[in-house]
């Protein structure tokens, strides 16, 4: 008799078996077309929502405001048992406007160079991994079903934001401009894509690799449509694209809560 089988024969414990669940439920979505699409869309629209925040309430409410929403996102996000759409994906916004809020704090507030931040930031994400590894023997995705693997997860997240920020805004402001930034990374996002499915490089790899790489691509698209023709955009402005890319963040975040197509069934 397998030890599945004796232990389904044990008087049922409540406690024990929501804590079996907490720990077995992934807590993150499966990997996509729809997590890479919402993912552009949440950089984009977290670089322009902190603009545009700070340019109304001030840098710093607008930081103060940022902090409290991105801590109570993550609350809410450690405290539900498994992965749910919309609580992940609030989380994830929220680390992309805070993310950005951290960056430009560096350059704007203490007047650290873009090229030395992207190096701190690249080795406070290379510390994270390491320490994570070193803990889990593992950076996949698909284990995040405890505290501690989950804690590390955000780590990473919070880490990739705040570097994809500062690396934007460095080939931004070294010549390349928002759309020159935007083709660029554009073309860089493939080349993890494509080395792994030639067998060169792991998914863990290639997805973290990714992972960094929509943040500078999702910003740069925002910032090339919003700001003005003369700093190299449409001019379309903070609020609209903003509100914009939010209606089509709740689009597909309604379309994946109804759908469950990111969900693991197996």
């Amino acid at each position: 008799m397998s030890t599945e089988h004796v232990l389904d024969q044990r008087p049922r414990d409540p406690a024990r078996a929501r804590a079996r669940i907490r720990e077995s439920a992934n807590k993150v979505p499966e990997v996509t077309v729809y997590f890479w699409i919402i993912k552009v869309l949440t950089t984009g629209m977290g670089e322009t929502a902190s603009d545009f925040l700070a340019r109304l309430l001030g840098p710093i409410p607008a930081v103060g405001l940022g902090g409290l929403a991105f801590v109570a996102s993550l609350v809410l996000q450690f405290a539900v048992r498994r992965y749910v759409a919309w609580v992940y994906w609030t989380a994830i916004v929220m680390v992309s406007v805070f993310g950005t809020m951290a960056a430009d704090v560096l350059h704007v507030g203490l007047g650290v160079p873009y090229t030395l931040s992207t190096p701190l930031f690249m080795v406070a994400l290379a510390a994270v991994f390491a320490l994570w590894y070193a803990s889990e023997r593992t950076l996949s995705i698909h284990g995040i079903r405890t505290r501690r693997r989950e804690t590390f997860y955000w780590a990473a997240v919070l880490a990739t934001f705040a570097l994809g920020t500062a690396a934007g805004d460095l080939t931004a402001s070294i010549g390349l401009g928002y759309l020159g930034s935007a083709v660029l990374f554009a073309v860089a996002i493939c080349v993890p894509a494509l080395a792994h499915g030639a067998g060169t490089l792991g998914p863990v790899t290639a997805f973290w690799a990714a992972y960094v790489i929509t943040r500078p691509l999702g910003a740069s698209l925002a910032d090339w449509m919003a700001l003005e023709p003369h700093r190299g955009g449409l001019g379309l402005g903070l609020g609209p694209v903003t509100l914009s890319w939010t209606v089509a963040i709740l689009g597909l975040v309604g379309y994946l809560t109804l759908s469950r197509r990111d969900v693991r069934t197996a």
